[in-house]
């Protein structure tokens, strides 16, 4: 090691070879940016495209000591080995894939390579113990409300600006300042499936933010209301010797994983030296919904499930309706989202999707043996106007149990018909269109799926409606990368998704002006985290996020696994009065927790909740009146009780009560009953000694 450390002073020594520090500078970009130089360093990786060098760090910790040599040239590479000391020629350069992307310091061009010594070995940096990446936030430049999903998106850009790396408090800068070096991160845990290149994020032995229980990092709430997305997380990239990463999934352990750190495809990798070893399998049991139907007719039972792109002949329909009967356990309704016509991609002018609805509940109703029966409804779409998968004609649907939900008698509606809130004869509110679409002419809707709302009665709450709007806005197709250049990201279609959000509140208000005690239901695939305020702030002051009003964990609250995240697109929000009156909701991780991705059927989770839909209590059935109380009784004459005394007057008073009953009772009794008449008579006489009595005593409290 003393080899080491002369070889490095004494190169160094000489003004023209540099350290690698030098290049890299305390910024993003190489302070040397396009100069010629000579650089020393151990060769710490090799990969296809080049090898990695490191040199002796500095106390600042902004500043990176590793560097890629870029080279597609194999008699470069073949040049040299893992822990030799070199210098090397080349050109600084900063390499950018796509435009949207960070660009990663490089050497280009190398030539004269001089081996100084070989065998030398450089301790990676350990994650965790020598540094730890921060917890909340990307980069500085994330400002405004909302933070990373502030609007304007791409206000500045990183490779503008190019900002003085802060690594303690940014995830992006703590990154950079890694760039090219050695690192180790222990005890490596999964945080989702692989990609297609069998690449997938990790969380290291270090402090996290957002940890699930079944080992995911969620996107939950900075202390500032803006969203944390995780940056301690890092991405596992393909192993330089050319080995294959295993499959893996949420939750999975993995044994130390060593490698450098690149910049490449949009996002912070680490690129192990070899194969990460997985240590564990996934549990293949599913979760099943903890809530349970109840037989309070007042209480609804729901779900919402977006099916991915489920048609007639899609494989995954059987798995669904599975789903639905057993893991959901069947919900009087179910929201779903992702319904094709009957010919799924085929684009043939063709829009039904009853095939595709009919062969999901047919399969429901004979894996119960046919105990459970649903009736569906749509509004189909105008062809190919609704976005989604080219001739798929994507739309919301309803499925209902008949025996538990009324669809209020009504007419459906069109394509381009717009929903109206009505009022009954009875007073009662209703809809122009049972179910309708709302506002489908908006602009908000172009290439776009368009709400369904629907007004139901539970089955013995007449009377008592609710209304439902099941909703699918925009994709965020277009987005930037979340550690891109445009800072903060683009969010693709979240204009859109804006007014979106405000039409469906719009329809809301028009409800609650004519009833500000309506109870209404908003849910479905909404595209967004709650996090985005110009998309969210739509529904502020109308409707309440179910997750708040029943308490869930924030770190429990997620139906999509995206990157590092595990995030919530899917969402239900309920009027006040449903809120005052209390609620449940679980989210069934049937998806973000399958064994693998192959196992996977949809790319989002469903959900189960319950709600009272009750304004009042439902009337019970009143009660057969009761035998009423008798001084006297025979046959089917009653003489009522005598009235209470206690004074002399009261005392007078029930006994003359007594008599004139007991001649009453001869008036309308049987002449064969006539001698109870004779009894009851005898008792008045012995009353009213007893009254007697009490008038002369002074005191008088009622017969004995």
């Amino acid at each position: 090691m003393l080899a080491v450390i002369l070889a490095f002073a004494a190169v160094s020594a000489r003004a023209a070879v540099l350290n690698v520090t030098d290049i890299q500078g305390s910024s993003f970009a190489s302070p040397l940016l396009n100069q010629a130089v000579t650089v020393q360093g151990i060769v710490t990786a090799k990969g296809s495209q080049g090898f990695y060098i490191q040199s002796g760090a500095t106390d600042d910790v902004r500043v990176s000591s590793g560097l890629h040599v870029f080279s597609t040239s194999a008699t470069v590479r073949n040049a040299v080995n893992v822990g030799d000391l070199i210098t090397v020629n080349g050109k600084v350069q900063e390499f950018r894939s796509q435009a949207q992307y960070l660009t990663v310091t490089e050497l280009g061009s190398p030539t004269n390579i001089t081996i100084l010594s070989s065998n030398n070995t450089v301790a990676p940096v350990v994650l965790g113990v020598d540094r730890s990446p921060p917890t909340q936030f990307y980069t500085d430049l994330d400002v405004g409300a909302g933070g990373f999903l502030a609007t304007p998106n791409n206000a500045s850009q990183i490779t503008v600006v190019n900002p003085e790396l802060k690594p303690d408090a940014f995830g992006l800068d703590f990154w950079e300042s890694l760039e090219g070096m050695l690192v180790t991160i222990k005890n490596p845990v999964a945080l989702n499936f692989e990609n297609s290149f069998g690449e997938f994020w990790v969380r290291g032995d270090y402090n996290v933010t957002g940890l699930n229980e079944h080992g995911g990092l969620t996107m939950t709430g900075n202390p500032d209301g803006s969203p944390d997305m995780n940056p301690e997380a890092v991405i596992i990239g393909s192993p330089l010797d050319g080995t294959k990463s295993p499959t893996t999934f949420m939750g999975a352990q993995f044994g130390d994983i060593t490698g450098v750190v690149e910049y490449t495809f949009g996002f912070y990798y680490i690129l192990p030296l070899t194969a990460p070893t997985l240590l564990n399998k996934a549990n293949p049991v599913l979760p099943t919904t903890v809530i349970e139907k109840s037989e309070d007719p007042c209480i609804l039972t729901a779900g919402d499930y977006n099916t991915e792109n489920m048609s007639v002949n899609s494989t995954h329909l059987p798995t669904v309706a599975d789903q639905i009967l057993n893991n959901l356990k069947a919900p009087e309704i179910v929201f779903l989202q992702e319904i094709q016509d009957d010919n799924g991609a085929t684009d043939n002018g063709n829009v039904s999707a009853n095939g595709t609805m009919q062969k999901l509940v047919d399969t429901i109703s004979a894996l119960s043996n046919n105990t459970i029966n649903y009736s569906f409804i749509d509004v189909v779409p105008v062809n190919d106007q609704d976005g989604g998968e080219p001739g798929g004609n994507i739309r919301v649907a309803y499925a209902w149990l008949a025996d538990k939900v009324t669809l209020v008698s009504g007419t459906a509606g069109g394509p381009t018909d717009a929903n109206e809130v009505t009022t009954d004869a009875d007073g009662l509110l209703n809809l122009k269109f049972n179910p309708g679409r709302i506002e489908p002419a908006s602009e908000f809707w172009s290439a776009s799926r368009k709400p369904l709302a629907a007004v139901w009665e539970k089955v013995g709450a007449p009377g008592q409606r609710f209304f439902t709007i099941n909703v699918h806005f925009t994709s965020k197709g277009g987005s930037s990368s979340d550690q891109g250049d445009a800072r903060p990201p683009v969010n693709g279609g979240v204009d859109q998704r804006a007014g979106q959000v405000e039409t469906m509140a719009n329809f809301t208000k028009s409800i609650l002006a004519l009833d500000k005690d309506a109870s209404i239901v908003t849910a479905g695939d909404w595209n967004e985290f709650v996090f985005a305020p110009s998309v969210f702030g739509g529904v502020e002051g109308v409707l309440h996020d179910l997750d708040e009003v029943a308490k869930v964990p924030a770190v429990e609250r997620y139906t999509y696994a995206f990157n590092a995240n595990s995030e919530q697109l899917d969402h239900i929000f309920i009027s006040s009065a449903l809120a005052d009156r209390g609620a449940k909701v679980d989210h069934v991780h049937v998806n973000t927790h399958a064994v693998s991705f192959k196992a996977r059927i949809s790319d989002h989770d469903p959900s189960v909740y319950q709600v009272n839909v009750c304004k009042t209590k439902t009337p019970t059935p009143p009660t057969p009146p009761s035998e009423p109380e008798c001084a006297f009784k025979t046959g089917s004459y009653c003489a009522a009780p005598l009235p209470p005394f206690t004074d002399a007057k009261g005392c007078l008073a029930s006994v003359g009560k007594c008599f004139s009953e007991s001649i009453e009772c001869f008036t309308k009794v049987p002449l064969a009953s006539t001698p109870q008449c004779l009894k009851f008579q005898a008792q008045c006489a012995k009353d009213s000694l007893t009254c007697a009595t009490c008038l002369t005593g002074g005191k008088c409290t009622g017969f004995p």
